[in-house]
């Protein structure tokens, strides 16, 4: 036996678990973590203004996309020394965990920065971090480096006013050469600026040359009519339930019923974003519910003959819901979902009786929604039909009544199966050819699939080729899903490389994320990369992904080179050999696995590109023009 003594045990101090661990801290390294960086400093900012101390909040992103500014006109976090530590309490806070003034109600009365982590761990993850403070009619100055203090903090001389600005650059070694989207911070600084009605929020691209101020006096009500715009579904009634409490449990929610078939909730603790929901989401479910089954037989509005359950009841709601409370209890560092069990009670107690008020006083609407949750329950039981109807044609062993079209793998297990769902039968004819038939099934698609975002469930239900992707995927759909009945762990969408592709892949993570976003959720769901060119240069073949990959491949080439190029029209063209090495074989591929940085971001931008608003698809695209990319 191998000898395991003290000398094998490891202690990292300082910031070392950090650099060692980031996923533990920040979610991961990928581009959802690389941007929870910003969303770090910039949620200290907004602490300042919850508590009464900051009106002005300003974020620039610098040219190179990489490096970031934030600044507030709050308080400025201390310089004086702490005499235990003899170190400046700015540097305590930047470069110690569990270091900050949010630990009691003496500072901060409400914070979504709680465990004195998030400005440390930035620190730790920057190759370069500068703090500017001022406050006591100086400014003072500080740089770091990787989470060290670089030289103790200097001050600069008098100045006016007070506040914080803080420029990090992430550490290349930590994230690679990752570039922050404009767009995603823009979406959540925007967000911030809706919950704080007196908060100003000024974004610099210098990128673009751009400056936006986001600044929104009716606050979350404003939000919720944006959202319902993004949406793109008309309003069941005009009338906007609004209610503010501050006691048991200081809470603003914004609601509206809508024609559209799903709920869409957008809830924040603290001002952070729950994007995952939690104990408030869950309250402020429960207690629409019972308001709503309250007010129908008060009103003797009860439908006959109808089993009205609670979805039917939500369905169509969008609602936007805003709590602070003073020991939150979030599920990891990245505050997505909240935790306090005593947090549901209280929210439906307080929501519940304001609902069933408003109700009572709006007899109108809310027999108008009565009605569209009777007209929810029927869709939903015709949906249960057709859904039921699609289970009966899924396989109830591994190879009965599969679709015709699908070559299945000879694996029955489900953690070793990948099913591609290929573009068009001449592909799915290579990928056959080309797969490895022990473990990766084919399904070929016939033309462009159905726009399921502007479609009802038994409609999507209805399409045959849909209808297909459900059987071979045998987890079923709506009131049927199941995931444990997933037969492969892997879904991979192969298309072709240009912009028919790039749409009908749209087209599937459209009834993917609105019918199956469980499959997203779980890690199911990835897009191939197949190449667009073949690059030869003697016996030597590169494979190129776009015109940008098929350049750098011919510029790292001798300088005298003429290497062959070619590009493919589509995947049909491929010989099964090629489509194996580049785009199937595990060992020699690329895949993407797709992921939901922001559900509320993914669902505005899903509504724009595949809603009924043509307005709204149009500003998106005119926007953002300049950097289509055209196949003429």
């Amino acid at each position: 036996m191998a000898s395991y003594t003290s000398d094998d045990i490891t202690v990292l101090e300082g910031l070392e678990p950090v650099r060692k661990r980031p996923g533990m801290y920040i979610g991961g390294t990928d581009s959802k973590g690389f941007h929870h960086m910003v969303w770090e400093i910039v949620d200290n900012s907004v602490d300042e203004a919850i508590n009464g101390h900051a009106t002005s909040i300003e974020v620039t992103l610098h040219e190179d996309l990489s490096s970031i500014t934030v600044s507030d006109n709050g308080r400025g976090i201390p310089v004086d020394i702490k005499k235990e530590y003899k170190k400046s309490a700015l540097e305590l806070v930047l470069t110690t965990l569990h270091a900050g003034g949010k630990f009691s109600n003496a500072q901060y009365k409400y914070a979504g920065g709680l465990h004195g982590v998030g400005s440390s761990v930035v620190n730790a993850l920057s190759s370069e971090l500068v703090a500017t403070i001022k406050r006591d009619g100086f400014e003072w100055r500080q740089s770091y480096g990787k989470g060290v203090a670089k030289a103790p903090i200097k001050k600069l001389g008098a100045a006016k006013g007070s506040g914080t600005t803080i420029f990090f650059r992430p550490d290349t070694e930590i994230f690679g050469k990752q570039k922050f989207n404009a767009d995603q911070i823009r979406f959540r600084l925007d967000s911030r600026a809706f919950l704080h009605a007196n908060l100003r929020i000024v974004f610099h691209d210098e990128s673009t040359g751009t400056r936006e101020v986001f600044q929104h006096e009716g606050g979350i009500t404003d939000f919720l009519q944006k959202v319902i715009t993004d949406r793109g579904k008309a309003v069941t009634t005009p009338q906007i339930f609004h209610m503010q409490r501050e006691e048991p449990v200081r809470v603003e929610i914004s609601m509206q019923w809508t024609e559209s078939p799903e709920e869409t909730i957008r809830s924040f603790v603290n001002g952070v974003p729950t994007t995952q929901g939690g104990t408030h989401e869950n309250g402020f479910r429960s207690a629409v519910v019972k308001a709503v089954r309250s007010f129908m037989e008060n009103a003797k509005l009860v439908p006959k003959g109808l089993n009205i359950t609670a979805d039917d009841i939500r369905e169509g709601i969008v609602a936007v819901i805003s709590i602070y409370i003073h020991e939150p209890q979030f599920q990891g560092q990245t505050k997505e979902r909240l935790g306090n069990p005593e947090t549901q009670g209280l929210v439906d107690s307080a929501v519940r009786p304001a609902i069933e008020t408003w109700l009572l006083e709006n007899r109108s609407s809310g027999a108008n929604i009565v009605e569209r949750i009777s007209l929810a329950a029927k869709a939903r039981e015709a949906s249960r039909a057709a859904s039921a109807s699609v289970s009966r044609k899924t396989a109830i062993s591994h190879r009965l009544n599969l679709p015709g079209k699908l070559a299945d793998c000879s694996s029955t297990d489900p953690a070793a199966s990948e099913l591609f769902i290929v573009e068009g039968d001449s592909a799915g004819g290579s990928a056959k050819q080309g797969r490895e038939r022990r473990t990766q099934a084919i399904l070929p698609l016939r033309g462009k699939v159905l726009n399921t975002e502007q479609a009802s469930l038994a409609k999507v239900l209805g399409n045959k080729e849909l209808q297909d992707v459900v059987s071979a995927l045998g987890c079923g759909v709506g009131a049927e899903f199941n995931i444990a009945k997933l037969r492969y762990h892997k879904v991979v969408f192969l298309m072709d490389a240009d912009s028919d592709g790039n749409h009908i892949s749209t087209l599937m993570l459209t009834f993917f994320y609105r019918h199956l976003r469980e499959l997203i959720e779980g890690g199911f769901v990835y897009l191939a990369q197949p190449p667009l060119f073949r690059v030869d240069h003697g016996k030597v073949t590169h494979w190129a992904l776009d015109e940008v990959d098929r350049d750098r491949i011919i510029e790292e080439l001798p300088k005298n080179a003429k290497p062959e190029v070619m590009r493919f029209k589509g995947l049909g063209e491929m010989q099964p050999e090629e489509l194996k090495l580049t785009t199937l074989d595990p060992r020699t591929r690329r895949l993407l696995r797709v992921c939901v940085a922001d559900a509320a971001e993914a669902d505005q931008v899903l509504s724009e590109l595949m809603g009924t608003d043509v307005k709204s698809r149009f500003n998106f695209i005119m926007e953002r023009a300049a950097q289509a990319e055209l196949d003429l």
